[in-house]
């Protein structure tokens, strides 16, 4: 497997990048840590702002129209808005070659429209990354298309594991990936705010309940992923009979705090497959 991830890196070649916003200029950074030399990075956006501030940043190349990058790259990275895919891929119709790889993280658009986009077979890798790639630590899912292989895949893998993780998985399962660790984070967020106003609560200062909740959600995750055991073997390790954190569990346990998160996973995934037949 290390011959062939090794490959994929030298294979990646010039990397273009279709939009740099948030997400987009987020793995172009992890991506030129970890990967590539700003040499082999391209990128291109109707902001020319955007595109000066990462020129400035890493050094990156810059080209004024999608058929100039298209035309001058290995690896093609779409993190243009969904809604622009059409007419940005229609201006490169004839232009993007079976020889080059498009990877989209464009949410709602699926591989076969992406596919029927251009002239020939082109091999399409549809990834749903969630916001913590801005900060090094998200998680992909990653979906190959019918003309993608498996070094499509390392290649793939390659980029989005700069900035995190990555997994591949089922095209049809991205919408419970969108539930799951695209919306997510939101969950987690509220979840960190109430333990702050719960530590407010109970006396603390609200700098004081934020650095503490912040850093137990932290620390909470790094055992859960670093050991890999199931997270219920460290809720029983730190529950004493009758203790402070069985009174709390008992009361998360009666507020239905399983059902509520259980319930805000499928109405996200629900609502992206809506968005997707929408």
């Amino acid at each position: 497997m290390s011959e062939q991830f090794n490959m994929s890196l030298s294979t990646i070649g010039r990397f273009g990048v279709i939009g740099v916003g948030n997400m987009g200029a987020a793995i172009i950074r992890g991506v030129a840590k970890k990967l590539l030399s700003s040499e082999q990075i391209f990128v291109t956006d109707v902001d020319p702002q955007k595109v000066d501030e990462l020129r400035t940043e890493l050094g990156v190349n810059a080209f004024d129209t999608v058929g100039q990058l298209v035309g001058n790259v290995d690896t093609i990275l779409y993190s243009a808005k969904p809604n622009n895919a059409a007419k940005v891929f229609k201006q490169a119709r004839e232009l993007v070659k079976p020889s080059q790889l498009l990877i989209s993280i464009a949410a709602g658009i699926p591989i076969a429209q992406l596919e029927s986009y251009f002239a020939e077979s082109i091999p399409v890798i549809r990834v749903m990354p969630n916001i913590a790639v801005t900060v090094g630590s998200g998680v992909a899912a990653i979906s190959p298309g019918s003309y993608a292989d498996e070094n499509h895949l390392f290649k793939s893998q390659a980029i989005f594991n700069a900035v995190g993780s990555s997994l591949i998985i089922e095209e049809k399962q991205l919408d419970a990936v969108t539930g799951l660790s695209g919306s997510g984070p939101a969950f987690v967020f509220v979840f960190i705010e109430a333990l702050i106003d719960a530590g407010v609560h109970v006396g603390l200062s609200r700098e004081d309940a934020h650095q503490l909740a912040v850093q137990t959600v932290l620390g909470a995750t790094k055992i859960i992923d670093q050991n890999g055991e199931h997270p219920a073997v460290w809720k029983s390790r730190v529950t004493t009979p009758a203790g402070t954190t069985a009174a709390g569990l008992f009361e998360l346990e009666r507020g239905k705090f399983r059902s509520i998160i259980n319930a805000a996973v499928i109405a996200a995934t629900e609502r992206a497959q809506e968005l997707a037949h929408a």
